[in-house]
Formats: C-alpha cells, sequence, structure tokens
C-alpha cells in the first residue's frame, strides 16, 4: 500500500507547513529586527536555551508516555514554550511526532506562539529605540 510504512521503509518524518512556515517567518523577522534595530545577545540566548530544554522536555513526555509513567504538564511545556522556546517545541513536535493530534493542546499551543512573536515584534521593533 502506498504511504504505509513497512518494517524495511521507516516513514518519512515531514514537517507540518505551518509550524515550517513560522520557524522560517520567525527566522527572518529575527534577522530583519538585528539588521535594522539590534537584537541583545541575551534574547538568542534565551530563545535558544529555551528551545533545548522545551524539546527536552518534549522527549522526556514522549517517553513517559510510552512507559506509562508520570507526564510533563502541558502547561509547563505550554510555558516554557511561551518564554521562547517554542521553534524547539515546533522541531520536538515534528521529529518526535508527541503533541501534534490533541486539538486544544495545539491551539493553545499556536496561540502561545502567536503571542510570544507579536511581544518579539512589538519589542524589537516597536519598543526599542533605533540604533545610534
Amino acid at each position: 500500500m502506498a504511504g504505509v510504512p513497512s518494517p524495511s521503509r521507516p516513514a518519512k518524518h515531514r514537517f507540518d507547513p505551518l509550524s515550517l512556515v513560522a520557524l522560517v517567518a520567525f527566522a527572518l523577522a529575527w534577522v530583519f529586527a538585528a539588521a535594522t534595530r539590534g537584537v541583545p545577545a541575551w534574547a538568542g540566548l534565551l530563545y535558544a536555551g529555551a528551545s533545548a530544554l522545551c524539546f527536552a522536555l518534549y522527549a522526556v513526555d514522549k517517553a513517559a508516555a510510552r512507559a506509562g509513567r508520570a507526564r510533563i504538564s502541558e502547561s509547563m511545556l505550554l510555558s516554557i514554550g511561551f518564554v521562547g522556546g517554542w521553534p524547539g517545541a515546533i522541531v520536538a513536535q515534528q521529529v518526535l511526532r508527541h503533541k501534534t493530534v490533541k486539538r486544544l493542546f495545539r491551539l493553545r499551543f499556536w496561540l502561545s506562539v502567536a503571542a510570544n512573536a507579536a511581544i518579539f515584534t512589538w519589542a524589537t521593533l516597536v519598543a526599542a529605540p533605533p540604533p545610534v
């Protein structure tokens, strides 16, 4: 059957189009903000660190789900994503195929991404003084 993975042919992991658009749009917004307004180094460290932590938490949660152990709360995953870890969360969702089905979580996740992106845009393009 076409499209059905077999033991000799593993399933292909493709990024969800919305996820890919969000990552590329954020990268472009970051480059634009850095070139025109400057982005403090701590902001890059925050996003990188929170993304790495978020990816790790998704991996731990996926392993816990498979083993029937205590899980990481959705509010924890969403909170770390909101403070800058959402790029890592997107990568984890796509690579690990975790947290990609539950509609309420997905809605809350994308709302937190939009809120973070709006705050980033305001902080870097509106509130930050132009470079001298």
